[in-house]
């Protein structure tokens, strides 16, 4: 009778330890999942400056749009301070990272204007500012650099040479016929 009791305790000790094997698996997969998750949260935190910024673009050209920018009553530096303004949480770095382009178009279609991130930084300074008169095809164009990162991320993303993500926000109108 002793033979069976003994046999059933030696089938037990012949099994593989299993203490350390949940650790080494969740090392394995975690790394993984971490990375995975760090880059939804860093696109969801890109998708919202994007969303904030283009509203804060159409807000700040509303002041184009009224002429209340007409006749030299704001400057580039005030605009972008109001654009700025719309920005929410994200409006301590604004003025740093954002450069503005306001311009008078011939036509909607096709204005060609220059494009200040085509050599994979992002020019010095603000582009252009020419608020138009009454009734003007205008082109509002804003980039605002957002650093990413997750590396993969900024492989998916427009860039500069520098790794930070560009977003680009582009909106035309027709100035109100004001007086002035």
């Amino acid at each position: 009778m002793a033979a069976p009791v003994r046999h059933r305790w030696m089938r037990r000790r012949r099994r593989a330890p299993r203490e350390g094997a949940t650790a080494i698996e969740f090392a394995i997969v975690a790394l993984p999942f971490f990375f995975v998750i760090f880059a939804i949260l860093e696109l969801g935190i890109i998708f919202l400056v994007d969303s904030m910024a283009e509203s804060a673009v159409q807000q700040a050209s509303r002041l184009v749009r009224t002429g209340q920018a007409q006749g030299g009553a704001i400057s580039s530096a005030q605009f972008k301070t109001a654009l700025c303004q719309g920005m929410s949480v994200f409006s301590g770095d604004c003025e740093t990272r954002a450069t503005v382009d306001v311009r008078v178009i011939p036509q909607f279609r096709d204005p060609n204007p220059p494009d200040p991130t085509a050599d994979g930084e992002l020019a010095e300074g603000d582009g252009e500012f020419d608020p138009g008169a009454a009734g003007d095809l205008m082109l509002v164009r804003v980039w605002y650099e957002q650093p990413v990162i997750t590396p993969l991320l900024s492989q998916a993303l427009t860039r500069l040479d520098s790794g930070t993500a560009v977003i680009s926000i582009t909106t035309a109108f027709r100035n109100e016929p004001f007086d002035g």
